[in-house]
């Protein structure tokens, strides 16, 4: 399937869902899109820095930059977002988009119980640095194969290029069309996975995660309080790998938006949620 066909069939995919919002899709390259969204160049950062305690993170937090806050500056502009290991923002995200390994110790202890003595008391997102190690390790991104990760509408991917990854942003009754559907294009029950990250985490590392496996997998996101203020009102992230996309499009003939009355129901319930939240005429 060429790209320029799934932009056609993503068009009746997003009819079917009663999204009117395109997906987004991620890659690395070596040349960063015109006017896109990003952080500002950090002060240098790495493990063996932190380590000779060369890292300080009050300059780091200077130029703070969210990727999920990026790519919701990118969603209003229609336009890309990207990270590099120079222009990182934020000391987790440039570690979940491959940018920079190993991860500063700094995090393990910033997402949990913070530094005692210190006004940093952490995020509490899990009970120990031990338990945030052991995740890290985990899902632990490959190097980046380009100098940037790039996040854009699919609609701007020009010739040559092709995502890694296709990332939707949706509500629960939407999610619901996607979960199924993908439960229907794959016939694994498992497809669809949501384990622990931040909001970067699922829509990158742990897809990669899964590739890296050779599984093709969904990954259902967004839980992160901190991404929160980045998405919108009860909206959560639905990652999945291009190849599987792929195969999502094929399917669509024969699946229940096409086939029965269920997905009918469901979809005026889309179309209501639409018009709770402003977004529908």
């Amino acid at each position: 399937m060429n790209f320029q066909s799934i932009l056609e069939e993503t068009k009746a995919f997003l009819d079917h869902l009663g999204l009117d919002e395109e997906p987004f899709g991620v890659y690395y390259d070596d040349t960063k899109p015109e006017k896109a969204f990003g952080p500002k160049p950090g002060v240098p950062i790495s493990r063996e820095m932190e380590d000779q305690g060369q890292v300080d993170m009050q300059d780091v937090f200077k130029t703070f930059s969210c990727v999920i806050g990026n790519i919701w500056l990118a969603r209003k502009k229609h336009g890309a977002a990207y990270i590099s290991s120079e222009e990182y923002g934020c000391p987790g995200g440039v570690f979940y988009c491959s940018m920079m390994k190993p991860n500063l110790r700094f995090i393990e202890h910033y997402v949990t119980t913070g530094f005692e003595g210190t006004p940093i008391h952490g995020e509490r997102y899990l009970p120990s640095p031990e338990s945030m190690r052991t995740f890290l390790n985990k899902v632990d991104p490959r190097k980046a194969p380009a100098k940037y990760c790039i996040f854009k509408p699919l609609s701007l991917f020009s010739d040559g290029q092709e995502p890694e990854f296709v990332i939707f942003f949706a509500r629960p009754e939407v999610l619901s069309g996607l979960f199924t559907h993908t439960m229907f294009t794959t016939g694994d029950v498992d497809s669809v996975a949501s384990p622990f990250g931040a909001g970067c985490t699922n829509i990158i590392s742990w897809p990669l995660f899964y590739k890296e496996q050779g599984k093709e997998k969904a990954v259902l996101g967004g839980f992160d309080p901190s991404a929160r203020k980045y998405l919108k009102t009860d909206e959560l992230t639905f990652t999945v790998p291009l190849s599987l996309y792929q195969k999502m499009l094929k399917a669509l003939p024969d699946s229940m938006f096409n086939v029965g009355n269920d997905w009918k129901v469901v979809r005026k319930k889309v179309d209501r949620s639409a018009k709770v939240w402003g977004e529908m005429d």
